[in-house]
This record gives structure tokens, C-alpha cells and sequence, in this order.
């Protein structure tokens, strides 16, 4: 395939994933994209004053790094990702890897505060050990998935979004636009922290 050829092949199938996400509930029922994001703002409306906490891994954790970044600085939502290499060489050493971001969330996560739980295949032992941590404290859960339809981050959250794709560069950009797709619908309706006086 030439140059030309696969550069509009691939363009063409990105439009068609991102039209193929799929949204689910805790219950498993499939929800519209569009529900799917009108509920995972209202989680975040709903938070009582809560944190937002943005785990994942490698690509995912870049991806978690900069939606923490742009919740507080742009939407002045109280924001925060577990990315600090000090805290993931400690964790990982006194604890072991798969602890990296259960431990911190067992420290740091309240009631009414929301995870963002991101992982391309949707098995990543320590995302699935963050959500359950997170759950326990009673946190809200979004999940962000791709690869298999049944793995098991994508049956973990209040709210699941699943990529339907096996390559990570496509599903990492689905789920930076689905970060955004939220960050920019709370921002356009002016619920943030200063409009609800937290």
C-alpha cells in the first residue's frame, strides 16, 4: 500500500472507532455516546466538592498526567494524577508495581471524589487494584478501555467507555478526546468550581 493510500485508510478508520465507542453503565445496560457523556458529567456535578484522580500507565499515564492538568487549570476542578516517579519507584519497591496506584488512593481518595481508571488493554493489574481501592473509599469510577470487548476494566465504573480498536495509538487518542469531550461539555455549561462556589 502506498503512502497515500494507507494515510487515508487510516483517517477513515479512526472517524469510524470514534463512532463505535461504546458506553455502559455499572449495570452493564449500553447507553448512546452522548448519554454516556452527559453522565460522566454529571458524576463529576454531583462530586460534592470531591478530587478528581487520573491513573494509567505508560501512554495512559501521559494521557492522565495532562487531563489532571487541564481539569484544575482550565476547569478548576480539584485534579490530580499519581505519576510522580518518586511515588512510583516507592510504591513499586516497598510494595510491588500492581500496588502503584491502590496505595495512594487508599491515602488520599474520599467519599464524593471521582477516579478516572485509563487503560488501553483493560487488564493492567494496578489500574484494576486502583479501582477497587477507589471503590472501597467511595469514589465515583470512569473507566477508559480498548483492545478486548470483555476485558475487565470495562465493566469496573459507574461509567465505561470502550474503544473498539487493538492498536494502541487510535484507542490512546479516543481516549484523550473522550477526557476532553467531558472537560469541554463542563466547561461550555459553566459548572465548575467557581460557578458552584467550592
Amino acid at each position: 500500500m502506498d503512502d497515500r493510500r494507507f494515510i487515508e485508510k487510516h483517517h477513515k478508520e479512526f472517524i469510524g472507532l470514534l463512532d463505535s465507542i461504546r458506553a455502559t453503565d455499572i449495570t452493564g445496560s449500553k447507553l448512546d455516546i452522548y448519554e454516556g457523556i452527559e453522565r460522566a458529567c454529571n458524576i463529576i456535578k454531583e462530586r460534592a466538592g470531591g478530587k478528581l484522580f487520573f491513573i494509567g500507565n505508560g501512554g495512559s499515564a501521559a494521557i492522565a498526567s495532562h487531563m489532571a492538568i487541564d481539569f484544575w487549570k482550565n476547569g478548576g476542578i480539584p485534579a490530580t494524577a499519581f505519576n510522580d516517579s518518586s511515588l512510583l519507584t516507592c510504591i513499586s519497591n516497598d510494595f510491588g508495581y500492581k500496588h502503584v496506584f491502590e496505595k495512594p488512593l487508599e491515602m488520599f481518595a474520599n467519599n464524593g471524589d471521582v477516579l478516572f481508571a485509563i487503560s488501553s488493554s483493560g487488564k493492567s493489574e494496578n489500574i484494576l487494584m486502583g479501582t477497587e481501592a477507589a471503590r472501597l473509599k467511595g469514589c465515583s469510577v470512569i473507566t477508559l478501555s480498548g483492545f478486548g470487548s470483555d476485558n475487565p476494566l470495562s465493566i469496573r465504573g459507574n461509567i465505561n467507555f470502550y474503544v473498539p480498536s487493538n492498536e494502541y495509538g487510535p484507542v490512546e487518542v479516543a481516549h484523550q478526546y473522550i477526557c476532553h469531550w467531558i472537560l469541554d461539555t463542563l466547561m461550555a455549561t459553566k459548572v465548575n468550581t467557581v460557578h458552584l462556589g467550592l
